[in-house]
């Protein structure tokens, strides 16, 4: 690891470790049982060294880490995903193409950076496949509701996700072999920015932003946790090729396009009737439950990067 990764990573912990003796302090001095609020809180702490664990381990073994692991989101993404969805007999072939074709053969791109290729692998040549593929089946029930299912799965889950480890692949001068650090930059600025909407939300949060998907989200808690994201992204500026104006913008349109991303992923749980897509991560749900805010601000961000620094 450079200099510039283990400082990071050692601030992530340091982060955690006062995270954790506050709650500890906080449970300690709580009547029990604990309140639900507290309870959570652990179990998001928790979850959180796991998962500061599981990505440090990946940036031990660099870009493949990083891949493999991504890889890993996208497949479990999907498959939560699935779940939710309705599929008939007919679509066992379409719904192994997505996880044994699809998933592999995006990832093996990114690595071997075809970027013509995997820039639109999944939605020109997957989406046309895709209901082709269905229809030669002869099953028509339900058909377009089915195939649009599909296609959005492997577009949120695999296409989305994928462009957060395709940002090592960038030629940025000056900036040569510190991609990791770039993927950091948007992990912790969008991932930040859902932890401070909670906290902003919890603290001053009164008007609702859209009650009937997710009744916990509040003007309040949204604009006060990306303006304090923003921030964060701006101080982080060391991580990447950007000056400090320039992350502050750049963590500020991500954190936004995660809170779209975050909207949406809800909008289709209420559809589903679902409170989580699953429940791989205590306190967090599932693994989509994780991504989704990384589902809309990655590709955002790669292409604005790509083309204003490469």
């Amino acid at each position: 690891m450079s200099d510039d990764t283990t400082r990071l990573f050692l601030g992530l912990i340091g982060v955690l470790v006062t995270a954790s003796v506050i709650a500890g302090v906080l449970s300690w001095r709580s009547p029990k049982p604990l309140p639900s609020t507290l309870d959570n809180l652990n179990a998001r702490i928790k979850a959180w060294w796991i998962m500061v664990a599981g990505i440090s381990f990946a940036f031990l073994f660099g870009t493949r880490g990083v891949l493999l692991l991504f890889a890993f989101v996208s497949f479990a993404s999907l498959r939560e995903y699935v779940t939710l969805t309705k599929t008939r007999h007919a679509d066992r072939w379409t719904l192994l193409g997505m996880f044994l074709i699809i998933v592999p053969t995006q990832y093996y791109l990114i690595w071997i950076d075809w970027y013509g290729l995997y820039s639109i692998f999944i939605p020109v040549y997957c989406f046309l496949a895709m209901p082709a593929i269905t229809a030669m089946r002869g099953d028509t029930s339900r058909f377009l509701e089915r195939v649009s299912e599909q296609q959005w799965g492997v577009m949120l889950s695999v296409y989305c996700l994928s462009h957060v480890p395709a940002l090592v692949t960038l030629p940025i001068p000056g900036n040569e072999g510190r991609g990791l650090l770039l993927i950091a930059f948007l992990i912790a600025t969008v991932q930040g920015s859902d932890v401070l909407q909670y906290i902003f939300g919890k603290l001053f949060g009164r008007h609702k932003v859209a009650p009937s998907i997710s009744p916990s989200k509040t003007w309040e808690g949204l604009i006060g946790g990306i303006a304090s994201a923003s921030l964060m992204g701006a101080g982080l500026f060391w991580l990447t090729p950007f000056s400090p104006l320039e992350a502050g913008f750049l963590a500020a349109l991500s954190c936004v396009m995660g809170f779209f991303g975050g909207l949406v992923a809800s909008a289709i749980k209420r559809d589903r009737g679902v409170k989580d897509w699953g429940h791989m991560i205590e306190g967090h749900g599932g693994m989509l439950d994780r991504a989704d805010s990384l589902v809309f601000a990655a590709p955002v961000f790669f292409h604005i990067v790509r083309y204003a620094w490469t």
